[in-house]
């Protein structure tokens, strides 16, 4: 009498399992990271302050949100895309091919791991940039929509990027081109770019993130006039992870 094998978790068990095993792997390294990548978006507000007029409120709005979304960016963006490079480049993605794990439950529990390490230092660096730059800190409970949506867009393109690089080294180079583009083009208003930085900048979806939480940062802020952005970035989730995961797919095949 034979054994019946054992039924293949769905999505939810599957994305429980990854995700669980990607943060007990990154503890050891989660303080470094979070140090790093709270401590540069901290210096930058700490720098721009010094050349900011104090009653321009718009600039120093998004200054705090594009400082406080670099967060997300440099782990979620530049780590992850460093991570999957790496896994492809030493074989590590076979491991995950050999199991009855679903591609997107692989790329989705990856992402959301590090996602998860971008949450204290994101929070500390938007309260730090309120106080520097004297704004309410009454509307700073949009960092639980801008937050999971920023990290989950960047995350889908950080995995994208590292699954797509023929070697893991071009994987780090486009994340951290990737992350300066976050950088330069979060912290300046839209209207004070030239055109075609402005375009440019509506490719990024955690430019809409940042716009989101630079309007709630505001004296006055209607939080309907945020659905627009937030909607916007969502899909630009649901479309970069769905890449990935497809990018996944084609490089296990290989």
């Amino acid at each position: 009498m034979t054994t019946p094998l054992a039924l293949a978790p769905g999505l939810p068990g599957a994305f429980a399992a990854v995700y669980a095993g990607q943060v007990s792997r990154a503890k050891a390294s989660r303080g470094p990271l979070l140090f790093v990548a709270t401590l540069q978006s901290v210096g930058i507000l700490l720098l721009l302050r010094g050349v900011v007029d104090t009653g321009d409120g718009v600039t120093g709005q998004q200054i705090v949100a594009g400082s406080t979304v670099l967060v997300v960016a440099f782990v979620a963006l530049n780590l992850l895309a460093q991570r999957f490079g790496a896994l492809r480049g030493d074989g590590g993605l076979d491991h995950y091919a050999a199991l009855p794990v679903p591609a997107s439950a692989v790329v989705l529990g990856t992402a959301a791991s590090y996602a998860t390490f971008t949450v204290p230092g994101a929070v500390l660096t938007a309260v730090v940039g309120c106080l520097l730059y004297g704004l309410p800190l009454a509307h700073l409970w949009v960092l639980l929509l801008v937050l999971p949506l920023a990290g989950a867009s960047l995350a889908g393109i950080g995995a994208l990027l590292g699954l797509l690089a023929p070697r893991p080294e071009l994987a780090t180079v486009a994340g951290q081109l990737g992350m300066s583009a976050v950088l330069f083009l979060g912290v300046v208003p839209a209207e004070r770019l030239p055109l075609v930085l402005q375009a440019v900048r509506a490719l990024l979806p955690s430019s809409y993130a940042a716009d989101a939480l630079a309007r709630a940062l505001g004296p006055r802020v209607e939080i309907t006039s945020l659905a627009p952005d937030l909607a916007i970035c969502a899909v630009a989730a649901v479309l970069s992870l769905a890449l990935a995961s497809t990018a996944y797919r084609r490089a296990v095949r290989r």
